[in-house]
């Protein structure tokens, strides 16, 4: 329903409910709580949204069974399919609070679409699936227009997508959204642990906040300090929680592939997008056994937002380093001859980025330094 699907499942529960029901009563799929026309309304909502992420590669419209894509092999002689899935998380809870849906599709195309990007893969397409127990067409619309937009700011299509309508086992206000990406990259351009050497720096690229990893540390923090999502705390200048807490994540995927543009894996040999695990556990990921990357906290200050949350919930920096991201959202690796050239391309494009640290002998780990610049934790 979303893009090219429309098939909702019955769930068992409301085939029990359904059972329950007066054997007067005429039985149908309305009654066990699925609705066909809103769900072909929040298709005909959403069209104009996802007509921005088309590409030229993209065949048919919204309504199949499948999305087509037809790869261009002219500029891919030696084509790999790099391929992702994820979800945004118990951010979603917080945009069910405050009736917001039209950002948290952005997150969604952050967190696939920039796992993809980490192997110098071109995002191509994307699929997405909702499942709520009651279809708003409204609401859908919202949030597939959020999926279009993070489409577009990574420069992929949506191609596909599906809505599914579970009555009885979801609350009619509840929903769940997960999605999958694809792309590709030349066999000889894969970026990864391989190319990394001792010496090359570390670029951090700024996050724009908590992005969509530790919610479920931020929600026990709210509920254990008290916290309104409508609270204006002082280190948010009179920002709102809620408006802080549901700052879509930054797309970095054009980003990353402007750098690789000028001087492609000379220029850089690896990225690593910091989600779920923070800094260390995701620089792990593209380490080679003998080298450790240093990263020097003194270089940056976390936002507002994470000293709030150490405070409000007394989260020391060993529980706070592996929950977020604490301002950096991407790193990428390359040589120290390059860094000065790939800091000034970011900043054209208004990306805050900064030295963050180096690449060492060692034996795969990662090393935290020092303290993090005005900052209490």
């Amino acid at each position: 329903m979303s893009a090219a699907g429309q098939h909702r499942p019955l769930a068992q529960s409301a085939i029990v409910q359904l059972e329950q029901r007066p054997v007067s009563e005429p039985l149908s799929y309305a009654s066990a709580g699925v609705d066909i026309e809103a769900g072909d309304r929040a298709v005909e909502l959403m069209k104009t949204s996802v007509k921005r992420t088309s590409r030229s590669e993209v065949l048919g419209g919204l309504g199949g069974f499948a999305g087509l894509f037809q790869l261009d092999l002219s500029r891919y002689p030696q084509p790999v399919l790099a391929t992702s899935t994820d979800g945004v998380g118990t951010k979603l809870v917080l945009a069910q609070q405050l009736d917001r849906h039209d950002t948290i599709g952005i997150d969604l195309v952050a967190m696939v679409i920039d796992d993809l990007v980490v192997v110098g893969a071109e995002p191509l397409f994307m699929t997405d699936y909702i499942a709520t127990g009651k279809v708003v067409p409204e609401k859908i619309a919202q949030i597939v227009g959020g999926i279009a937009e993070g489409c577009v700011q990574a420069g992929c299509a949506l191609v596909g997508g599906e809505t599914a309508e579970h009555p009885g086992v979801m609350g009619r206000d509840a929903y769940d959204i997960s999605g999958a990406g694809t792309g590709v990259v030349n066999a000889d351009a894969m970026l990864g642990a391989d190319r990394i050497e001792a010496g090359d720096v570390l670029l951090a690229l700024g996050s724009s906040g908590v992005h969509s990893n530790g919610y479920s540390l931020v929600r026990h923090v709210l509920a254990t300090a008290g916290l309104a999502l409508s609270d204006t705390p002082d280190e948010l200048s009179g920002r709102t929680l809620g408006d802080e807490l549901l700052t879509p994540t930054r797309i970095y995927a054009q980003d990353c592939l402007a750098l690789l543009a000028e001087d492609g894996v000379r220029g850089v040999h690896a990225f690593s997008h910091i989600t779920g695990g923070g800094l260390a556990g995701n620089l792990t990921r593209v380490l080679p056994a003998g080298l450790d990357a240093v990263v020097d906290r003194s270089t940056w200050t976390p936002q507002p937002v994470f000293q709030l949350l150490a405070r409000a919930g007394g989260v020391a920096r060993d529980q706070l380093e592996p929950a977020f991201n604490l301002g950096v959202g991407m790193i990428a690796v390359l040589p120290a001859t390059h860094a000065d050239s790939a800091l000034a391309e970011l900043a054209r494009r208004d990306v805050p980025s900064w030295r963050l640290g180096e690449v060492r002998a060692g034996s795969g780990q990662v090393q935290m330094t020092g303290d993090y610049a005005a900052c209490a934790f």
